[in-house]
């Protein structure tokens, strides 16, 4: 697959963006050496109002256009409604946050890997705005294993590029009620049932921090555990995603965030592709065939090898002791 000489389509979610980085990623899409791509944006509720925006920063450049939808289906769903609409013409699939910002060679250099590749992930430099403080040089993604970044995603969309044919198992994307439902794990698993994924060390752009951000980089994974500040986060997940914090609703939380969101993800992906070698590993290491001992033994030497952080292992058994008070492994897709 000549990805280089082929044209894609640039996916961009758009919700209530600052105009000042709204602008300046636009113009940093528009100034992309490789040019053969159109750049779709979905507006998650005012699209008049994207519009007018893009009118603004980009006047007269074609390749951009806005589809609207007034009603609001959060980032999660906006992206699969945005892949969902790329050209029939388009061979590639490049994610795009609306505030970060690329660097003019970021096609080009992520591209030729979807020769050999379905997914392709660059590294960012992670930058506060407005005071373009370099928080950190990289984001420092790992070119771990299926296994591996089904546990910890290694995949942050908008340094993302796909093959098209990725979104025919991708899609529609499968759903669960938590903050750990993303488009960037889901469609990186599908693209390992096909000619895999790969995560290069170049730095393609700037991923900008700000008090907006719908997810934004992780930077303190090796901080200090702070118990009080875990359980005030669980129980505002809670209320959000369950509606109320209740002992059930938390536990249900729990487990949804963690155990849940892999159960889905893999048991989907052993519907849709069964014929894929690896997927009876995935079900029996995360989805609802999972056993605890063979399970825990994983994610500990995961842990010991430095592919995973401490915190994550404890959350992710907290969530398994969840699940046997919600039923979890009983539901194959648990809403």
């Amino acid at each position: 697959m000549n990805a280089i000489a082929q044209f894609g389509t640039i996916a961009m979610a758009a919700y209530r963006p600052d105009p000042d980085l709204f602008a300046r990623q636009l113009r940093s899409i528009q100034a992309q050496t490789h040019r053969g791509f159109e750049c779709l944006i979905s507006a998650d509720g005012s699209p008049a109002e994207i519009q007018t925006l893009v009118d603004r920063y980009v006047p007269g450049d074609e390749r951009f256009r806005v589809i609207g939808f007034e009603n609001r289906c959060g980032f999660y769903g906006n992206f699969e409604r945005v892949v969902a609409g790329a050209s029939e013409n388009s061979k590639w699939i490049a994610l795009s946050d609306q505030d970060d910002e690329w660097y003019p060679e970021k096609l080009e250099t992520l591209l030729p890997h979807l020769a050999n590749r379905s997914l392709v992930s660059g590294q960012a430099r992670v930058v506060d705005y407005p005071s373009g403080r370099v928080v950190s040089g990289s984001t420092g993604r790992r070119d771990l294993d299926v296994f591996h970044f089904a546990l910890t995603n290694q995949f942050t969309g908008g340094m993302c590029i796909l093959r098209r044919e990725v979104l025919d198992l991708a899609l529609p994307f499968p759903r669960m009620s938590t903050p750990s439902e993303v488009h960037d794990h889901w469609i990186a698993l599908c693209a390992a049932a096909q000619a895999g994924t790969i995560v290069i060390d170049s730095i393609v752009q700037d991923y900008v921090q700000h008090g907006g951000n719908a997810i934004g980089e992780m930077l303190s994974a090796g901080s200090r555990f702070r118990p009080a500040d875990s359980w005030r986060n669980v129980r505002a997940i809670a209320d959000r995603y369950e509606g109320s914090h209740g002992v059930f609703a938390i536990a249900r939380t729990a487990f949804k965030v963690s155990v849940g969101w892999r159960q889905l993800m893999v048991d989907t992906l052993a519907d849709r592709a069964p014929d894929y070698p690896e997927v009876d590993g995935l079900v029996a290491l995360y989805g609802h065939k999972r056993r605890y001992r063979s399970t825990m033994r994983f994610i500990k030497a995961a842990g010991s090898s430095g592919l995973v952080a401490r915190r994550s292992i404890l959350e992710y058994r907290v969530g398994w002791v969840a699940g046997w008070l919600v039923r979890g492994r009983s539901r194959k897709h648990f809403g």
